[in-house]
């Protein structure tokens, strides 16, 4: 059986303790004290000295019949000051031996305290109540302990399999039953667990509330810190759980257990999971599967600058995301760094509205090329975007972008920031890739050779389009004579059932190769 938060039998309040059955019999009454009835209950504590408050370590309900307090209102008031000072949860007097009813010092006294001040009226064996209340926090305790050991060993099995950071905080988050957040010292998010909605809540005003909550525990937001050998470097935070502090913080304290380890046997460092932050939320940008809208939050965490702000996507090729992090350090520039697929990087600006945007972008690139040298990385970028719901289409054209040069060996000739325009036809071609109406003209007009899988004629094709049909140029390329290359040229025409000396006939067929080229990228 999974143990949560949730399952767990919650700690004992005075109020509660007055309305078990056991404790009804005696016909309880709260004389003072009645607005502090939630306090909770560590233990029950059967005592006659009158200096009882020096044997308490707070949070006990003490029980006495106040046999040796009587006749003394000095002793009585003194009595109930102690119990105040050691933080006692509430006193219960039986009425009987020693008062037949509440004595007016004591309740008096009681009330100034704030101390919960409870009289029976009727007799009851004390050795009940404290029998019942023990047996139900032993419990309590018990199922802390199994709560904290599952946990413990289930972030161990985790840790030991690989797993990485997002599948720990799924877990806790499980047992916590409440959004889970990780943080570095200065308040951006690095992960979250929990339901989608929940956590988005929690994150739409971030740097305010965590801020807010940041110095003590209440409202139900539980931190440990994470770090070690005398160095802290972020925390985790429970959001809103439901359960105890006491057991919410030792669930806490087993989850950043975890995370250490997860660190430490990982060989990375904090800004590693700001990395894996950073690609989680970019990536999510370039898929299109989480509308833009509700990821504003996951960004305003991570600390972007969201606020009347330009948005400048930029695909970077051969990039290194840490070189990519420390320029923009270097530059000021605030963004987003994060590693796609196939060896881009993406990199989101965010830019104050009166700022030049394409200049700023343009400077970014020129400094990298200069650090990387030209040959090396290439920088392609959409259009600066206003708004942060275009900023998803954004990301996707820089990403067409980048991909129109992958394969481009003229990377010298280019723009320190390649746009759709400077990658022309092929840019466009790369755009629309995934349409079914390219892909089927392409499949159609490429048909006589892709039925028979002719890579041969298919590089001789491409070589000979791409250089604007010079028979003498593809032939040198190919390392065949002109006349072979003139008997596969006529292969190809008759495959196809084109006339590749007619321009429109070879224009079609150079789009067709284009888009076929593109979609197996």
């Amino acid at each position: 059986m999974t143990i949560t938060l949730d399952s767990l039998e919650p700690a004992l309040s005075v109020r509660q303790v007055l309305t078990l059955e056991r404790v009804l019999a005696g016909e309880p009454e709260v004389v003072a004290g009645a607005s502090h009835l939630d306090r909770p209950v560590r233990w029950v504590h059967v005592a006659e000295a009158a200096d009882v408050g020096v044997m308490l370590t707070g949070g006990e309900m003490v029980l006495t019949t106040g046999v040796l307090l009587a006749g003394d209102e000095d002793k009585q008031a003194e009595y109930v000051r102690s119990l105040h000072r050691a933080e006692a949860a509430a006193v219960v007097l039986g009425l009987g031996r020693a008062f037949p009813a509440a004595p007016d010092v004591m309740r008096r006294v009681a009330e100034r305290c704030g101390l919960p001040m409870v009289v029976l009226h009727r007799p009851f064996p004390f050795a009940e109540l404290t029998e019942e209340v023990q047996s139900r926090l032993v419990r309590r305790k018990f199922a802390a302990v199994s709560l904290s050991e599952a946990v413990r060993t289930e972030l161990t099995a985790l840790i030991t399999a690989g797993a990485p950071l997002q599948r720990l905080l799924d877990e806790v988050a499980r047992h916590s039953a409440c959004p889970v957040v990780v943080t570095n010292l200065a308040h951006r998010v690095l992960g979250t667990a929990g339901e989608r909605p929940a956590v988005d809540d929690v994150l739409r005003d971030w740097e305010r509330i965590s801020r807010q909550a940041g110095g003590t525990e209440g409202d139900g937001w539980i931190r440990a810190e994470l770090g070690g050998r005398g160095e802290r470097w972020g925390r985790i935070v429970l959001c809103g759980y439901r359960g105890d502090t006491a057991t919410g913080r030792l669930l806490a304290d087993r989850a950043a257990e975890a995370l250490v380890l997860h660190r430490m046997l990982g060989g990375g460092a904090a800004c590693s999971w700001e990395e894996q932050s950073a690609q989680s939320l970019l990536t999510d940008l370039v898929s299109g599967v989480v509308p833009a809208r509700q990821l504003l939050p996951r960004a305003r965490a991570a600390g972007l600058p969201v606020n009347r702000r330009t948005f400048v996507p930029l695909v970077v090729r051969d990039g290194d995301p840490a070189r990519l992090e420390r320029l923009l350090r270097l530059l000021g520039l605030p963004g987003l760094v994060a590693e796609l697929a196939d060896g881009a990087t993406a990199v989101l600006l965010s830019l104050p509205r009166d700022q030049d945007a394409g200049a700023l972008a343009a400077h970014f690139a020129t400094r990298l090329r200069t650090e990387t040298g030209p040959d090396h990385t290439v920088v392609a970028a959409a259009e600066p975007r206003a708004a942060w719901d275009d900023v998803p289409t954004g990301l996707r054209e820089a990403q067409h972008v980048a991909d129109a040069v992958a394969d481009s060996s003229a990377v010298l000739d280019l723009p320190p920031v390649v746009r759709l325009k400077d990658v022309h036809l092929r840019g466009l071609v790369r755009l629309l890739r995934d349409d079914p109406h390219v892909q089927s003209f392409a499949e159609r007009e490429l048909d006589g050779l892709l039925r028979e899988a002719d890579e041969d004629l298919l590089s001789v094709l491409r070589t000979y389009l791409a250089t604007g049909r010079n028979k003498s140029r593809t032939a040198q390329l190919h390392h065949v004579s002109r006349p072979a290359l003139y008997r596969r040229l006529e292969s190809i025409q008759v495959r196809l059932g084109v006339d590749l000396d007619d321009f429109e006939q070879a224009a079609s067929v150079h789009i067709a190769l284009l888009a076929h080229d593109a979609q197996q990228q």
